[in-house]
């Protein structure tokens, strides 16, 4: 989202939209993690919007869909930008602990139960 804020700021988001739209496959990840304003909100459906039904996007995230209106803004632009990724989608839901910290967890499981 960064570079194509500064496109748009240097007057050649176009450009790069363009760049982004010809992989083949694009990963978003942690879509919602950081605070998304307005302008990356706009840029984001114009993105997925150029690539939709020619490539595949993957997006990772943390939010549920429901909360996607918040992430973005605005109820009716999250709502553009899920029905165009979720037509032709699979939608992968983890849940559980995290991954990441398993063997942390066990650690300090392991480290208390000995003491």
């Amino acid at each position: 989202m960064s570079q194509l804020k500064k496109a748009l700021a240097e007057n050649r988001l176009e450009i790069r939209l363009k760049h982004f739209s010809k992989y083949k496959v694009l990963i978003i990840d942690e879509v919602g993690y950081l605070p998304i304003d307005t302008d990356a909100s706009n840029i984001f459906f114009q993105l997925i919007s150029k690539r939709y039904e020619k490539h595949s996007t993957i997006i990772t995230t943390n939010k549920p869909f429901s909360n996607w209106a918040e992430v973005f803004g605005s109820a009716t632009l999250a709502n553009a930008i899920l029905d165009r990724l979720l037509h032709h989608s699979h939608v992968i839901s983890i849940k559980g602990p995290s991954y990441r910290l398993k063997s942390k967890v066990e650690y300090f499981n392991s480290s208390s139960n000995a003491s």
